[in-house]
């Protein structure tokens, strides 16, 4: 077995009277792709809230790299390797492509206000490398965001290609691990498989460990090597995508009480 990047041990977390998250425990390994199910409200965002920092856990601790991060700001665990994408689209519609995937490493430059009003020469030799690094990464998704589109202003892509551009831009802060919210939300069919290749891809050649919010069925069989299902904070199965697709608690959360059942006469 891997070393785990990241745990959470016992976490709880409650807005006023409501338990958001409750015990929970969840780990995931070096070189993974793990997916998160559940039903809508069912503590998913809330988890990467947690990871990020947006969120303080009320109980328990979350672990990256076998170090606390939880109570950390969130700058503080994106520079120790932590980046994320929204399932609602956050790139800078009016930055071009490429500055888009620039913007993203700031959190790794060391060039000061002056040094970039002044132009200096360590500041400008940083910035070939941002340039560089941004270019390299738009490179990874083949021909869909570079060449005359590395110009573009982003809200002339496509729906499918700003979905890449946003993942381009948290892979350009050099994370450690990957959060990528339903990154399938709002894709056809074709679109849809393209982006269980991608996902694959993330991990297979570019190395990340990956925790994934999906909601289709499809892509979570395709990429997953564990699944972890929640239902109102808690966890309620994991395992392979067969034992947790069909595990009673999990019907029960998308279908209704008394679905599981009415399954196994």
């Amino acid at each position: 077995m891997s070393a785990p990047l990241l745990e959470f041990d016992g976490v709880g977390l409650s807005f006023g009277g409501l338990r958001a998250i409750q015990d929970l425990d969840l780990r995931v390994d070096e070189g993974e792709i793990v997916s998160l199910i559940g039903p809508n409200g069912a503590g998913k965002t809330t988890v990467f809230n947690l990871i990020t920092g947006l969120y303080v856990p009320g109980a328990g601790d979350i672990r990256l790299g076998g170090e606390s991060i939880a109570g950390l700001a969130p700058h503080t665990i994106a520079r120790r390797g932590v980046a994320r994408t929204f399932q609602t689209l956050r790139v800078f519609l009016n930055m071009s492509v490429e500055e888009n995937v620039m913007a993203a490493t700031y959190g790794n430059t060391s060039s000061s206000m002056l040094q970039s009003v002044l132009r200096t020469p360590a500041m400008r030799r940083e910035e070939r490398g941002v340039r560089e690094l941004a270019r390299e990464t738009l490179g990874f998704f083949g021909d869909r965001l570079v060449g005359y589109r590395l110009a573009q202003p982003a809200f002339s892509l496509s729906y499918a290609n700003r979905r890449r551009l946003e993942i381009a831009r948290a892979m350009a802060s050099q994370p450690r691990l990957l959060l990528l919210d339903e990154p399938a939300a709002g894709m056809n069919p074709k679109e849809t498989g393209e982006i269980t290749k991608l996902t694959a891809r993330l991990r297979d050649d570019g190395g990340y460990t990956i925790l994934v919010i999906e909601h289709d069925m499809h892509v979570v069989e395709g990429i997953s090597d564990r699944v972890v299902a929640l239902d109102h904070g808690e966890k309620v199965a994991e395992g392979s995508f067969e034992h947790v697709a069909t595990h009673p608690a999990v019907v029960e959360a998308y279908l209704g009480k008394g679905t599981a059942r009415q399954e196994s006469r």
